[in-house]
């Protein structure tokens, strides 16, 4: 039986470029693709594939979020992010949000399939640009019920790290708000009254210690969480 893979990216030449990597690899075949995070998540539950590539940075629901309801619609997938973001915020960020591999988007060919085959047998898997003490630390000071993070300090680092301690559904009304969605657009797609939008702002904002919502825009394109081109 082959391994059943879905491609989340929100460049079609990515998911392109993936798909014919994927479609190298013995055994494995690509059963669907999606460009967002709520697009990911319709297909998931449509083709409840062995494994989902996942994208960090989209529109609409990024790819941490996306990742931590993947479980909810299909038990048995497992969530592999494939970022250009190889920060220890990004990392432990996506792994809190129960993915069980993290590579960078410069990976082989060969890593690609150890990752696949890792993640199906029920096991996890970093790239080896990233280093393995991010998930040995992120393990220990779970443990302990240390607040720290990790000393690595990189640009947007900070923000990252600060990203992490929100809630999905406030990171969720983040990443909308930095598209430049309204109240009223992103209550009807989270289907939530304006009023629970508002209130998830004023949180956000008290949360972050900003108080405009310049402030948090800029604050999501240095997190990671959109890119500068797309609010």
């Amino acid at each position: 039986m082959s391994i059943r893979v879905v491609l989340v990216d929100d460049h079609a030449l990515v998911r392109a470029g993936l798909r014919a990597l994927v479609e190298k690899l013995q055994g494995v075949e690509v059963v669907g693709e999606a460009s967002d995070g709520r697009e990911a998540l319709k297909v998931v539950e449509t083709t409840t594939p062995d494994i989902v590539l996942m994208d960090v940075s989209m529109r609409g629901l990024g790819g941490i979020e996306a990742t931590s309801r993947v479980a909810h619609v299909s038990p048995a997938t497992r969530v592999i992010v494939v970022s250009m973001h190889t920060d220890p915020q990004s990392v432990l960020a996506a792994i809190e949000a129960g993915a069980a591999g993290y590579m960078s988007k410069d990976a082989s060919l060969g890593e690609l399939d150890v990752a696949i085959r890792s993640v199906v047998r029920g096991g996890t898997f970093l790239s080896p640009t990233i280093s393995r003490h991010v998930l040995d630390d992120y393990r220990r000071r779970v443990a302990n019920g240390d607040d720290a993070t990790p000393a690595e300090v990189q640009p947007g680092a900070t923000e990252r790290a600060l990203l992490a301690r929100l809630t999905p559904r406030q990171r969720e009304i983040l990443q909308l708000l930095a598209e430049g969605a309204s109240s009223r657009k992103m209550a009807r797609m989270l289907e939530v009254s304006i009023k629970t939008i508002e209130t998830h702002r004023a949180q956000l904002m008290q949360r972050l210690a900003i108080h405009d919502v310049a402030g948090l825009v800029r604050f999501a394109i240095r997190a990671g969480l959109v890119r500068a081109d797309e609010p």
